[in-house]
């Protein structure tokens, strides 16, 4: 049996989520402790080696959630919202021991483009719209709010934002951002690209280190333009841009070394379908003072199924990927250093997105003295 939809909001607000992935659906609840929540067996077990400490210490002082007769009985589409702990102990070796092999098996079978296995427990990335209460998230016309009220509550969704980005950046190296403009101005945004276009200003996308034309496009296949945002037909995309500068200022001097002082002009970028890809690489191999990149992305009702198009980061040091749908309103950032090998697997439809990398003050000075050093010696 399912949970209605009131009972999963009045769950949101009992809990943080599947204690392993953070998912806030369909959860069941520890059976020792009664205050842990998990999305399925599995991933109960999976943390068993974490949990089992506190939970055992609540279970035998009968420490439970004083409130947990009244939480709401969640399932899954089967009976029992409440998880047995007896078995996690003895399975808890065996799994570990199975988790320990799937790693070496990974590993055996890395090759030149990329890493075998997928983690469903670093994919499934928990995005920030996810966190957010209904009136915040969803009623952002102001329709219902006086606008005292609604600029209170943007105030305290960027600063939710950022503290959330930090949190994530720091953590995994990676963050995701659903519905992050209102969805007219998406929409807005969409059509200023799809116009920029139209006006014949995309070039191909160039290399780093640019090689020969057509080996070039084996390498990138996306055609791009540049834009300030102040453009008289790019309004709307300077909107964007500047509440990505003012989350991403809401979080500098928090996210690890990095201080923030600049940015690139927005790239606006096409995927024209018929398999057009970005093989694996790295926005900052050399330290040019990029440090958070900073995607937008304007496909509506996209199915990497059907359209291709996925972006799949390789984070070093991790037998991992973490796979991004490049979905309407959706913003991410990640660290663009070596830390996050990527790649745009083959697009089949035309795929739009819109990029920003900010710099740290410190790197990009190094990156500008080199450069002046090389111009001064040739």
């Amino acid at each position: 049996m399912a949970a209605s939809s009131g009972d999963l909001r009045d769950v949101q607000n009992s809990c943080d989520g599947c204690e392993l992935c953070g998912a806030m659906e369909n959860l069941l609840r520890c059976g020792g402790c009664r205050t842990a929540y998990y999305c399925s067996k599995e991933h109960q077990r999976t943390h068993w080696k974490k949990h089992k400490r506190i939970c055992k210490s609540k279970s035998k002082k009968g420490d439970r959630d004083p409130t947990a007769s009244q939480q709401p009985r969640v399932t899954l589409a089967t009976e029992g919202n409440v998880i047995s702990n007896n078995t996690c102990d003895s399975k808890a070796e065996a799994d570990s021991q199975s988790k320990s092999q799937a790693q070496k098996t990974a590993k055996a079978k890395q090759n030149g483009t990329g890493l075998s296995s997928v983690s469903p427990d670093f994919t499934s990335f928990r995005s920030f719209s996810d966190m957010l209460p209904e009136d915040v998230d969803n009623n952002r016309d102001g329709s219902r709010d006086a606008p005292a009220n609604r600029t209170e509550l943007d105030a305290k969704r960027d600063k939710d934002m950022a503290e959330y980005i930090v949190r994530r950046l720091n953590t995994d190296g990676i963050c995701v951002v659903d519905n992050f403009l209102e969805e007219p101005v998406g929409e807005s945004i969409l059509e200023e690209v799809k116009g920029l276009r139209e006006e014949g200003v995309f070039s191909d996308g160039q290399l780093v280190n640019q090689a020969a034309a057509d080996t070039a496009r084996n390498i990138r296949g996306d055609i791009i333009t540049w834009v300030e945002g102040k453009e008289a037909n790019c309004r709307r995309i300077g909107h964007l841009v500047s509440r990505m500068d003012t989350i991403i200022m809401k979080c500098n001097s928090k996210l690890g070394k990095c201080k923030i002082n600049g940015r690139t002009k927005a790239m606006v970028a096409c995927y024209p379908g018929g398999g057009s890809r970005y093989i694996r690489h790295v926005d900052n191999p050399n330290g040019d003072g990029r440090c958070v990149t900073c995607i937008y992305y304007l496909n509506k009702n996209w199915d990497v199924r059907k359209n291709g198009g996925l972006l799949r980061i390789f984070p070093q040091g991790r037998d991992e990927v973490a796979d991004i749908e490049p979905r309407f309103n959706r913003l991410l950032f990640f660290w663009s250093d070596r830390r996050n090998p990527h790649e745009v697997q083959e697009a089949f439809a035309t795929r739009y997105a819109i990029t920003v990398w900010y710099f740290d003050a410190e790197e990009r000075a190094r990156a500008m003295e080199r450069s002046r050093n090389s111009i001064g010696n040739s």
